[in-house]
């Protein structure tokens, strides 16, 4: 599933490209994808202009003219381009929006498992049971948050009512970076480990934006493009493999929460 840094790809390659223009048509084929179910978004959208689009947590957030809002997640096969209206139209694009303005632009959604979705916000909350961006996250925050929850610290990394935007591919790698293993619980953490935790959670995720992401398989940026962060992952998926560190030990794979879960035994000790 697309994290942060997929995420924050898409949304700095959408933005240039959409941010100032005015919707002209909207083509919805799948009416199961818009969430409040019956929300009727070609009126809602049609004649708007697209004031802004960012990223919050791992949503795409479009904020209108007048201020209402709509985010697209991406669940895990979602892809969100900007194409131009002749180009090919590929299978399971649920959602076109033209723009007006040259040169000729489309916004397409396409998801073929259908697990991410557009979600009407209007004027409501679009920060409902979100915790903080963990790239503007203070250490002192970051421990009163974890100290109040009794759980494997890769288990509540998890959580983004606890912390917005991580997922499984870089709560891995942060917690090999920071040596911490996954089985660790978040409120036997000592301040040293908190403060480390949260300086390789910004590390790994800021590597992880500059390379535009990790294509596993479905993940594009606005442009169509794979990311090329996944040759550098370090623990994630590499189980059996040499540990990058102390070439001593293989890494480990363990499922934690109904997640796959690597670490190196030597590296990240109990």
């Amino acid at each position: 599933m697309p994290e942060l840094p997929e995420v924050e790809t898409v949304v700095r390659g959408l933005k240039p490209k959409v941010a100032g223009r005015t919707i002209d048509r909207v083509d919805l084929r799948r009416a199961d994808i818009v969430s409040p179910p019956g929300v009727d978004l070609t009126p809602l959208l049609v004649g708007r202009k697209v004031a802004d689009v960012e990223r919050r947590a791992k949503r795409i957030v479009f904020t209108l003219s007048g201020g209402a809002r709509f985010y697209i997640h991406l669940g895990m096969t979602g892809q969100l381009t900007v194409d131009a209206p002749g180009a090919p139209d590929k299978p399971h694009t649920h959602l076109v929006i033209d723009l007006t303005g040259r040169p000729a632009a489309q916004i397409r959604f396409r998801d073929p498992r259908r697990f991410g979705g557009v979600f009407w916000l209007g004027d409501n909350d679009w920060e409902t049971g979100l915790g903080p961006e963990p790239l503007t996250l203070t250490p002192r925050r970051l421990a009163v948050r974890l100290v109040n929850t009794k759980r494997a610290v890769k288990i509540a990394l998890l959580d983004q009512r606890l912390i917005a935007g991580i997922g499984n591919i870089y709560a891995d790698e942060a917690l090999f970076d920071a040596g911490i293993h996954p089985l660790a619980m978040t409120n036997d953490l000592t301040a040293t480990q908190t403060r480390a935790l949260l300086t390789s959670i910004k590390k790994v995720l800021r590597r992880a934006i500059k390379h535009r992401g990790s294509t596993l398989r479905d993940f594009v940026d606005a442009d169509g493009e794979s990311g090329r962060y996944r040759s550098r992952h370090r623990v994630y998926d590499r189980a059996g493999e040499p540990c990058p560190r102390c070439k001593g030990c293989v890494i480990v794979r363990i499922v934690l929460g109904g997640r796959s879960t690597c670490f190196c035994p030597t590296c990240q000790p109990r």
